[in-house]
């Protein structure tokens, strides 16, 4: 029973380190939305995605996940008209980032949720223990 409760808590902390690398993953998205290219013909900041990866654990058998890589979103670049922004091309447009602040703010939120569903296995199978603990005192 109590190595139930110890899978359990290791696959709600894998996914409570995941959630925290998607929020700070987005959180720097956000941060750099408004970016733009310094120079004529350079890309401006790109968007960045965290891609994760299920494993079994070894040691305890519970099912994991992980971070596997955070890669570029190759997505297009937006252009504004700005011709007097230093990286204007010769008809005027800037190129800026492929970050929407609206799709981040959505990704952040269901990461939280999912943070709060993962920190809520934590709190009810450290609960369930210390009932188990406390039925063995008796």
């Amino acid at each position: 029973m109590s190595s139930d409760l110890v899978s359990a808590m290791s696959t709600a902390a894998s996914g409570l380190r995941a959630q925290t690398v998607r929020i700070r993953v987005s959180a720097e998205n956000i941060a750099n939305a408004d970016s733009t290219a310094q120079t004529p013909g350079e890309d401006p900041y790109r968007r960045k995605i965290p891609t994760f990866q299920s494993f079994v654990d070894r040691e305890t058998g519970a099912g994991q996940v992980r971070v596997s890589g955070v890669y570029a979103d190759q997505s297009p670049f937006t252009q504004k008209y700005d011709p007097a922004h230093p990286a204007a091309d010769e008809r005027g447009y800037v190129m800026t980032s492929n970050v929407s602040s609206l799709v981040e703010m959505a990704d952040i939120r269901e990461a939280q949720r999912a943070y709060e569903a993962n920190l809520n296995v934590v709190d009810a199978s450290r609960a369930m223990m210390m009932g188990i603990v406390q039925i063995l005192k008796a």
